[in-house]
């Protein structure tokens, strides 16, 4: 049973979150305000986090900010009345992995949240741990290690490694990494995916502007080599 944390200020949109949730089978537990989910966050690990983006205090940008600083690598998926594309854009650049805009329907959001817990979802195990270059990854604990040493990677850096894994040698276009790590059908900024193939390679490769394993393939997109 997947457990979901819900950050929204706003009583009855909580409540009401909660109820359908509980009713589809999900564990729920609710925090009031941003400071309230660092504070829970610190102390459980969650599935997912339904996180309302205009709060008093501590905004929900805010808040996915410090979970990724502090190694946080549940996925999220912001709840917002805002729907320009620059707050997409941001969302994306701090780490969630989907957003969705108020007033939404039950089924949209149900249909979101299926969708992120199934791309987030453990691995076969037969293809659990990998070596890349400097690093291997183990896809199962969400860990990654340069010999004995853990070295920090972000959620969407974890699920970038494992789509080019599962297409290596293969070409693997920017629009088609947005689709399905971010989760979007339309394309929100090819430059979200070069930014993280960036420091993705900083990690991986022993000269990351000699690249050996992680290529790019100019004007479509990657290719992991292997």
């Amino acid at each position: 049973m997947a457990k979901i944390l819900i950050v929204e200020d706003e009583p009855h949109m909580r409540m009401g979150l909660r109820d359908n949730l509980e009713f589809e089978s999900y564990e729920v537990e609710m925090a009031e305000n941003g400071r309230k989910a660092l504070e829970m966050l610190d102390n459980q690990t969650y599935d997912l986090i339904l996180l309302d983006v205009m709060m008093p205090e501590i905004s929900g940008f805010d808040v996915c900010k410090q979970a990724r600083k502090k190694g946080i690598t549940s996925p999220i998926i912001f709840l917002t009345a805002k729907g320009e594309e620059i707050d997409k854009v941001l969302g994306l650049e701090l780490g969630a992995d989907d957003y969705i805009v108020k007033p939404f329907s039950l089924r949209e959001l149900l249909a979101r949240v299926k969708a992120v817990l199934r791309r987030t979802g453990s691995s076969d195990t037969s293809q659990s741990k990998i070596t890349v270059g400097n690093l291997t990854f183990d896809f199962q604990h969400y860990e990654a290690f340069q010999g004995d040493t853990p070295i920090k990677l972000s959620h969407k850096e974890f699920e970038i490694v494992h789509h080019l894994w599962d297409h290596k040698n293969e070409i693997v276009s920017r629009e088609q990494l947005l689709k399905q790590v971010w989760g979007y059908e339309a394309q929100p900024t090819t430059r979200t995916v070069d930014n993280f193939i960036l420091k993705l390679r900083q990690k991986i490769e022993a000269n990351p502007n000699e690249p050996k394993f992680i290529l790019t393939v100019h004007g479509i997109g990657y290719k992991l080599v292997i």
